[in-house]
Protein backbone atom coordinates (compact mmCIF):
# COMPACT_ATOMS: atom_id res chain seq x y z
CA UNK A 1 0.00 0.00 0.00
CA UNK A 2 1.42 3.49 -0.96
CA UNK A 3 2.77 5.16 2.42
CA UNK A 4 0.40 8.19 1.67
CA UNK A 5 -2.52 5.96 2.46
CA UNK A 6 -1.14 4.61 5.67
CA UNK A 7 -0.81 7.98 7.24
CA UNK A 8 -2.80 11.44 6.81
CA UNK A 9 -0.04 13.89 7.41
CA UNK A 10 -2.03 17.18 9.14
CA UNK A 11 1.26 18.96 9.63
CA UNK A 12 0.99 19.29 5.43
CA UNK A 13 -2.69 20.57 5.33
CA UNK A 14 -2.07 23.81 7.19
CA UNK A 15 -1.92 27.20 5.83
CA UNK A 16 1.65 27.13 3.75
CA UNK A 17 3.96 29.63 5.46
CA UNK A 18 5.85 31.82 3.16
CA UNK A 19 9.03 29.91 2.79
CA UNK A 20 9.23 26.49 4.03
CA UNK A 21 10.34 25.38 0.20
CA UNK A 22 13.05 28.45 0.36
CA UNK A 23 16.92 27.60 0.43
CA UNK A 24 17.42 28.29 3.79
CA UNK A 25 20.90 27.28 6.59
CA UNK A 26 21.54 26.16 9.71
CA UNK A 27 24.13 27.57 11.85
CA UNK A 28 25.23 25.46 15.02
CA UNK A 29 25.78 27.24 17.82
CA UNK A 30 27.30 24.51 20.50
CA UNK A 31 30.62 25.67 20.45
CA UNK A 32 29.77 29.16 21.33
CA UNK A 33 25.64 29.14 22.89
CA UNK A 34 26.30 25.76 24.13
CA UNK A 35 29.21 26.41 26.00
CA UNK A 36 27.29 29.25 27.88
CA UNK A 37 25.39 26.89 30.18
CA UNK A 38 26.33 26.79 33.25
CA UNK A 39 26.40 22.86 33.73
CA UNK A 40 28.47 22.51 30.70
CA UNK A 41 32.05 22.10 30.66
CA UNK A 42 34.84 24.23 28.19
CA UNK A 43 36.13 20.93 26.43
CA UNK A 44 39.75 20.59 24.97
CA UNK A 45 40.26 21.27 21.26
CA UNK A 46 40.28 17.66 20.10
CA UNK A 47 37.03 17.60 20.89
CA UNK A 48 35.62 20.78 20.01
CA UNK A 49 37.16 19.50 16.35
CA UNK A 50 35.82 15.97 16.27
CA UNK A 51 32.15 18.06 16.70
CA UNK A 52 33.24 20.31 14.32
CA UNK A 53 33.19 16.83 11.65
CA UNK A 54 29.97 16.00 12.84
CA UNK A 55 28.00 18.96 12.60
CA UNK A 56 29.65 19.00 8.76
CA UNK A 57 28.15 14.86 8.12
CA UNK A 58 24.82 15.86 9.71
CA UNK A 59 24.88 18.83 7.41
CA UNK A 60 24.56 22.11 8.69
CA UNK A 61 25.31 25.59 7.07
CA UNK A 62 27.63 27.16 9.57
CA UNK A 63 28.90 26.83 13.02
CA UNK A 64 29.80 29.15 15.67
CA UNK A 65 33.71 29.30 16.76
CA UNK A 66 33.35 31.45 19.54
CA UNK A 67 33.49 34.25 21.32
CA UNK A 68 37.16 35.22 20.27
CA UNK A 69 37.51 38.44 22.54
CA UNK A 70 36.63 36.43 25.63
CA UNK A 71 39.97 35.86 26.70
CA UNK A 72 43.60 34.41 25.28
CA UNK A 73 42.09 30.71 25.41
CA UNK A 74 38.63 31.34 23.44
CA UNK A 75 40.95 33.05 21.13
CA UNK A 76 43.40 29.91 20.54
CA UNK A 77 40.57 27.80 19.85
CA UNK A 78 38.54 29.42 17.88
CA UNK A 79 41.83 30.05 15.27
CA UNK A 80 42.28 26.09 15.31
CA UNK A 81 38.63 25.65 14.70
CA UNK A 82 38.87 28.00 11.62
CA UNK A 83 42.10 26.29 10.54
CA UNK A 84 40.09 22.96 10.64
CA UNK A 85 37.55 23.99 8.68
CA UNK A 86 39.72 25.72 6.28
CA UNK A 87 42.49 22.40 6.23
CA UNK A 88 40.00 19.88 6.14
CA UNK A 89 37.66 21.81 3.52
CA UNK A 90 34.76 21.37 5.68
CA UNK A 91 31.56 22.75 4.18
CA UNK A 92 31.31 24.96 7.23
CA UNK A 93 30.91 28.93 7.25
CA UNK A 94 32.84 30.18 10.66
CA UNK A 95 30.98 33.08 12.25
CA UNK A 96 32.19 33.91 15.49
CA UNK A 97 30.02 36.49 18.21
CA UNK A 98 31.16 39.89 19.63
CA UNK A 99 29.77 43.08 21.47
CA UNK A 100 28.98 45.47 19.57
CA UNK A 101 32.44 47.01 20.66
CA UNK A 102 35.95 47.65 18.42
CA UNK A 103 38.01 45.82 21.29
CA UNK A 104 35.51 42.07 20.68
CA UNK A 105 35.81 42.70 16.86
CA UNK A 106 39.39 42.88 16.70
CA UNK A 107 40.01 39.18 17.45
CA UNK A 108 38.07 38.01 14.88
CA UNK A 109 39.37 40.58 11.80
CA UNK A 110 42.70 38.22 13.35
CA UNK A 111 40.97 35.08 12.91
CA UNK A 112 39.93 35.75 9.51
CA UNK A 113 43.90 37.57 8.20
CA UNK A 114 45.79 34.63 9.84
CA UNK A 115 43.76 32.04 8.56
CA UNK A 116 42.30 33.24 5.32
CA UNK A 117 39.04 31.87 5.52
CA UNK A 118 36.22 34.22 5.48
CA UNK A 119 34.45 34.50 8.77
CA UNK A 120 30.93 36.43 9.70
CA UNK A 121 31.09 38.55 12.80
CA UNK A 122 28.15 38.44 15.15
CA UNK A 123 28.29 41.29 16.56
CA UNK A 124 25.14 41.73 19.21
CA UNK A 125 23.47 44.62 21.58
CA UNK A 126 20.49 44.60 23.52
CA UNK A 127 17.36 45.89 22.50
CA UNK A 128 14.38 45.32 24.46
CA UNK A 129 13.13 48.30 27.01
CA UNK A 130 14.05 46.11 29.92
CA UNK A 131 17.38 45.85 28.68
CA UNK A 132 17.73 49.48 27.92
CA UNK A 133 16.44 50.63 31.09
CA UNK A 134 18.94 48.23 33.24
CA UNK A 135 21.92 49.52 31.44
CA UNK A 136 20.60 53.16 31.40
CA UNK A 137 21.05 52.94 27.48
CA UNK A 138 18.91 55.57 24.95
CA UNK A 139 18.23 54.57 21.62
CA UNK A 140 21.52 57.30 20.84
CA UNK A 141 23.39 54.96 22.56
CA UNK A 142 22.59 51.50 20.63
CA UNK A 143 23.44 54.02 17.14
CA UNK A 144 26.40 55.02 18.45
CA UNK A 145 27.66 51.57 19.45
CA UNK A 146 26.46 49.62 16.23
CA UNK A 147 27.53 52.34 14.03
CA UNK A 148 31.17 51.80 15.01
CA UNK A 149 31.20 48.10 15.41
CA UNK A 150 29.65 47.86 12.04
CA UNK A 151 31.78 50.25 10.31
CA UNK A 152 34.44 48.66 11.80
CA UNK A 153 33.96 45.12 10.91
CA UNK A 154 33.09 46.41 7.38
CA UNK A 155 36.39 48.09 6.57
CA UNK A 156 38.56 45.30 7.59
CA UNK A 157 36.21 42.89 5.31
CA UNK A 158 34.17 40.96 7.41
CA UNK A 159 30.95 40.00 6.80
CA UNK A 160 28.72 41.62 9.27
CA UNK A 161 25.59 40.16 11.18
CA UNK A 162 23.79 42.73 13.45
CA UNK A 163 22.36 40.53 16.30
CA UNK A 164 20.05 42.28 18.48
CA UNK A 165 19.47 40.94 21.60
CA UNK A 166 16.10 40.17 23.34
CA UNK A 167 14.58 41.49 19.82
CA UNK A 168 11.12 39.65 21.03
CA UNK A 169 10.60 41.61 23.99
CA UNK A 170 11.80 45.22 21.77
CA UNK A 171 10.20 48.25 20.50
CA UNK A 172 9.36 48.11 16.91
CA UNK A 173 9.86 51.92 16.55
CA UNK A 174 13.35 50.75 18.41
CA UNK A 175 13.95 48.20 15.88
CA UNK A 176 13.18 50.04 13.09
CA UNK A 177 15.68 52.96 13.71
CA UNK A 178 18.52 50.42 14.83
CA UNK A 179 18.10 47.73 12.08
CA UNK A 180 18.14 50.52 9.37
CA UNK A 181 20.88 52.23 11.12
CA UNK A 182 22.81 48.86 10.72
CA UNK A 183 21.96 47.88 7.02
CA UNK A 184 23.12 51.90 6.37
CA UNK A 185 26.55 51.26 7.38
CA UNK A 186 27.07 47.74 5.88
CA UNK A 187 25.18 45.10 8.35
CA UNK A 188 23.90 42.35 5.60
CA UNK A 189 22.59 40.54 7.56
CA UNK A 190 20.43 40.77 10.62
CA UNK A 191 19.56 38.58 13.47
CA UNK A 192 16.41 38.40 15.51
CA UNK A 193 17.23 37.10 18.69
CA UNK A 194 14.98 35.48 21.24
CA UNK A 195 17.47 35.50 23.95
CA UNK A 196 14.87 34.80 26.77
CA UNK A 197 13.19 32.57 24.77
CA UNK A 198 9.99 34.65 25.03
CA UNK A 199 8.34 34.21 21.47
CA UNK A 200 5.47 31.93 20.80
CA UNK A 201 5.08 30.68 17.14
CA UNK A 202 2.67 33.44 16.66
CA UNK A 203 5.21 36.37 18.03
CA UNK A 204 7.57 34.58 15.40
CA UNK A 205 5.50 34.86 12.17
CA UNK A 206 4.80 38.52 13.25
CA UNK A 207 8.41 39.58 14.25
CA UNK A 208 9.78 37.79 11.32
CA UNK A 209 7.33 39.21 8.28
CA UNK A 210 7.41 43.02 9.78
CA UNK A 211 11.22 42.95 9.82
CA UNK A 212 11.37 41.03 6.22
CA UNK A 213 8.99 44.18 5.39
CA UNK A 214 11.00 46.51 6.58
CA UNK A 215 14.43 45.07 4.69
CA UNK A 216 12.19 45.08 1.37
CA UNK A 217 11.36 48.34 1.54
CA UNK A 218 14.83 49.51 2.10
CA UNK A 219 15.54 47.60 -1.13
CA UNK A 220 18.60 45.98 0.38
CA UNK A 221 19.77 42.46 0.37
CA UNK A 222 19.85 41.66 3.28
CA UNK A 223 19.42 38.26 5.03
CA UNK A 224 17.65 37.18 8.37
CA UNK A 225 18.90 34.85 11.08
CA UNK A 226 16.66 33.37 13.67
CA UNK A 227 18.18 32.68 17.20
CA UNK A 228 15.95 30.79 19.83
CA UNK A 229 15.96 29.84 23.18
CA UNK A 230 13.78 27.47 25.26
CA UNK A 231 12.25 28.92 28.29
CA UNK A 232 8.82 27.92 27.73
CA UNK A 233 9.62 24.81 25.70
CA UNK A 234 9.13 26.19 22.21
CA UNK A 235 12.47 26.82 20.88
CA UNK A 236 12.52 24.13 18.29
CA UNK A 237 8.47 25.15 17.45
CA UNK A 238 10.08 28.34 16.98
CA UNK A 239 12.95 27.60 15.03
CA UNK A 240 10.80 25.87 12.31
CA UNK A 241 8.15 28.45 12.28
CA UNK A 242 11.37 30.92 11.76
CA UNK A 243 11.87 29.00 8.34
CA UNK A 244 8.99 28.84 7.00
CA UNK A 245 7.71 32.38 7.52
CA UNK A 246 11.05 33.44 5.59
CA UNK A 247 14.30 33.46 7.63
CA UNK A 248 17.58 32.76 6.06
CA UNK A 249 19.36 31.18 8.54
CA UNK A 250 18.00 29.31 11.79
CA UNK A 251 20.46 28.81 15.04
CA UNK A 252 20.34 25.66 17.36
CA UNK A 253 22.71 23.88 19.76
CA UNK A 254 23.65 19.82 19.83
CA UNK A 255 20.84 18.46 22.70
CA UNK A 256 19.65 22.25 23.11
CA UNK A 257 22.61 22.85 25.55
CA UNK A 258 22.51 26.68 26.58
CA UNK A 259 22.33 29.41 28.70
CA UNK A 260 19.72 28.77 31.56
CA UNK A 261 17.60 25.65 29.65
CA UNK A 262 19.39 26.01 26.34
CA UNK A 263 18.68 26.23 22.69
CA UNK A 264 16.67 25.36 20.02
CA UNK A 265 17.81 21.41 19.65
CA UNK A 266 19.80 21.37 16.46
CA UNK A 267 18.92 17.45 16.34
CA UNK A 268 15.59 17.94 16.85
CA UNK A 269 15.19 20.74 14.15
CA UNK A 270 17.05 18.78 11.64
CA UNK A 271 15.09 15.51 12.09
CA UNK A 272 11.69 17.53 11.80
CA UNK A 273 13.18 19.21 9.01
CA UNK A 274 13.91 15.95 7.04
CA UNK A 275 10.62 14.85 8.13
CA UNK A 276 8.82 18.16 6.69
CA UNK A 277 10.98 17.23 3.17
CA UNK A 278 12.64 20.59 3.74
CA UNK A 279 16.01 19.56 4.32
CA UNK A 280 17.97 16.27 2.52
CA UNK A 281 21.23 15.66 4.83
CA UNK A 282 22.32 12.11 6.13
CA UNK A 283 21.20 11.81 9.83
CA UNK A 284 23.25 8.93 9.91
CA UNK A 285 25.73 10.45 12.25
CA UNK A 286 23.48 12.43 14.31
CA UNK A 287 23.30 9.86 17.27
CA UNK A 288 27.36 10.78 17.25
CA UNK A 289 27.11 14.07 17.06
CA UNK A 290 24.27 14.24 20.14
CA UNK A 291 27.15 11.90 21.95
CA UNK A 292 30.09 13.84 21.40
CA UNK A 293 28.36 17.01 22.56
CA UNK A 294 27.05 14.83 25.53
CA UNK A 295 30.67 13.97 25.89
CA UNK A 296 32.28 17.09 25.39
CA UNK A 297 30.15 19.19 27.47
CA UNK A 298 29.97 16.54 30.76
CA UNK A 299 26.26 16.50 30.37
CA UNK A 300 24.23 13.38 30.23
CA UNK A 301 21.24 12.26 27.44
CA UNK A 302 17.89 12.11 29.13
CA UNK A 303 16.55 7.99 28.63
CA UNK A 304 13.35 10.07 27.26
CA UNK A 305 14.99 12.61 25.24
CA UNK A 306 13.27 12.60 21.26
CA UNK A 307 15.41 10.40 18.82
CA UNK A 308 18.54 9.85 20.37
CA UNK A 309 17.71 9.20 23.73
CA UNK A 310 17.50 5.56 25.18
CA UNK A 311 13.94 4.63 24.93
CA UNK A 312 12.82 7.07 21.91
CA UNK A 313 12.38 3.85 20.41
CA UNK A 314 11.85 1.47 22.92
CA UNK A 315 8.77 0.07 24.03
CA UNK A 316 7.25 -2.91 26.50
CA UNK A 317 3.39 -1.98 26.17
CA UNK A 318 1.59 -4.86 24.78
CA UNK A 319 -0.57 -3.06 22.80
CA UNK A 320 2.33 -1.44 21.05
CA UNK A 321 4.07 -4.31 20.84
CA UNK A 322 1.21 -6.04 19.62
CA UNK A 323 1.18 -4.04 16.37
CA UNK A 324 4.49 -3.31 15.88
CA UNK A 325 4.74 -7.80 15.55
CA UNK A 326 1.85 -7.70 13.46
CA UNK A 327 3.38 -5.14 10.96
CA UNK A 328 6.82 -7.14 10.66
CA UNK A 329 5.25 -10.02 10.22
CA UNK A 330 3.84 -8.11 7.04
CA UNK A 331 7.42 -7.96 5.80
CA UNK A 332 7.01 -4.27 5.69
CA UNK A 333 9.68 -1.69 6.98
CA UNK A 334 8.06 1.15 6.57
CA UNK A 335 5.42 -0.18 8.68
CA UNK A 336 7.02 -1.70 11.22
CA UNK A 337 9.39 1.38 11.76
CA UNK A 338 6.05 3.96 12.08
CA UNK A 339 2.95 2.35 13.15
CA UNK A 340 4.01 3.61 16.72
CA UNK A 341 6.78 6.06 16.29
CA UNK A 342 6.60 9.58 14.07
CA UNK A 343 10.42 9.25 13.76
CA UNK A 344 11.53 6.68 11.94
CA UNK A 345 14.14 4.63 13.87
CA UNK A 346 16.09 3.53 10.44
CA UNK A 347 16.25 7.40 9.86
CA UNK A 348 19.03 8.14 12.27
CA UNK A 349 20.14 4.10 12.07
CA UNK A 350 18.39 2.87 15.33
CA UNK A 351 15.41 0.19 15.00
CA UNK A 352 12.59 -0.36 17.18
CA UNK A 353 12.80 -1.85 20.20
CA UNK A 354 10.76 -4.68 22.18
CA UNK A 355 11.29 -4.79 25.74
CA UNK A 356 9.81 -7.30 28.13
CA UNK A 357 7.88 -5.57 31.15
CA UNK A 358 4.93 -5.57 33.64
CA UNK A 359 2.48 -4.12 30.67
CA UNK A 360 3.52 -6.77 28.46
CA UNK A 361 1.70 -9.86 26.61
CA UNK A 362 2.75 -12.74 26.00
CA UNK A 363 3.26 -11.86 22.52
CA UNK A 364 6.39 -9.90 23.86
CA UNK A 365 7.89 -12.97 25.32
CA UNK A 366 7.52 -15.00 22.24
CA UNK A 367 9.14 -12.08 20.13
CA UNK A 368 11.82 -11.85 22.57
CA UNK A 369 12.87 -15.21 22.23
CA UNK A 370 12.80 -15.64 18.79
CA UNK A 371 14.61 -12.78 18.10
CA UNK A 372 17.72 -14.01 20.61
CA UNK A 373 17.35 -18.24 19.09
CA UNK A 374 14.64 -19.71 21.98
CA UNK A 375 12.21 -21.75 20.91
CA UNK A 376 9.23 -19.94 22.95
CA UNK A 377 8.49 -22.83 24.70
CA UNK A 378 4.81 -22.72 26.42
CA UNK A 379 6.24 -23.14 29.66
CA UNK A 380 9.35 -20.77 29.43
CA UNK A 381 6.73 -18.22 27.73
CA UNK A 382 4.98 -18.30 30.71
CA UNK A 383 7.70 -18.26 33.53
CA UNK A 384 8.37 -15.45 31.50
CA UNK A 385 5.55 -13.45 31.43
CA UNK A 386 4.78 -14.19 35.45
CA UNK A 387 8.39 -12.81 36.32
CA UNK A 388 7.50 -9.60 34.22
CA UNK A 389 4.05 -9.26 35.84
CA UNK A 390 5.57 -9.23 39.36
CA UNK A 391 8.15 -6.69 38.28
CA UNK A 392 8.16 -3.32 38.52
CA UNK A 393 10.12 -2.45 35.59
CA UNK A 394 10.99 -3.90 32.15
CA UNK A 395 13.39 -6.86 32.10
CA UNK A 396 16.73 -6.73 31.41
CA UNK A 397 18.24 -9.01 28.76
CA UNK A 398 20.10 -10.72 32.16
CA UNK A 399 16.83 -11.42 33.87
CA UNK A 400 15.37 -12.98 30.82
CA UNK A 401 18.29 -14.76 30.35
CA UNK A 402 18.27 -16.14 33.99
CA UNK A 403 14.75 -17.59 33.30
CA UNK A 404 15.80 -19.04 30.63
CA UNK A 405 18.58 -20.60 32.15
CA UNK A 406 21.59 -19.88 30.10
CA UNK A 407 24.25 -17.94 31.60
CA UNK A 408 25.56 -16.32 28.05
CA UNK A 409 23.49 -15.09 25.13
CA UNK A 410 23.86 -18.12 22.04
CA UNK A 411 26.55 -17.92 19.51
CA UNK A 412 25.30 -14.94 17.31
CA UNK A 413 26.46 -17.03 14.47
CA UNK A 414 23.74 -19.32 14.92
CA UNK A 415 20.77 -17.04 14.88
CA UNK A 416 19.10 -14.22 13.03
CA UNK A 417 20.36 -10.69 14.84
CA UNK A 418 17.83 -8.70 16.73
CA UNK A 419 17.51 -5.99 14.05
CA UNK A 420 17.10 -8.65 11.66
CA UNK A 421 14.71 -10.63 13.85
CA UNK A 422 12.56 -7.64 14.20
CA UNK A 423 12.73 -6.43 10.23
CA UNK A 424 14.24 -3.17 10.59
CA UNK A 425 17.40 -1.61 9.65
Amino acid sequence: MDEHELIFDWNRHRKAGASIGRKFELLDETLRDGLQSPSAVDPPIEQKIEILHLMAEIGVSAASVGLPGAGQRAFEDALALVQEMGRSGLPLKPTAAARTTIKDIVPVVELQQRTGVPVEVYTFIGSSPIRMFTHEWTLDTLLKNIEEAVDFGVKEGLEVCLVTEDTTRSKPQVLDRVFRHGIAHGARRLCIADTCGYATPDGVKNLVAWTLALIQALGEEVKLDWHGHNDRGLAVANALYAVEFGCDRAHGTGLGVGERVGNAAMDQILVNLKLLDAWNANLGALTRYCEAVAKACGISIPFNYPIVGRDAFRTGTGVHVDAIIKAQRKGDHFLADRIYSSVPAGLIGREQQIEIGPLSGLSSVHFWLTAHGVAPEEGLVKAIYQRAKAANHCLSDMEIWSVVGHTERPDPGAVASRGEACGTT
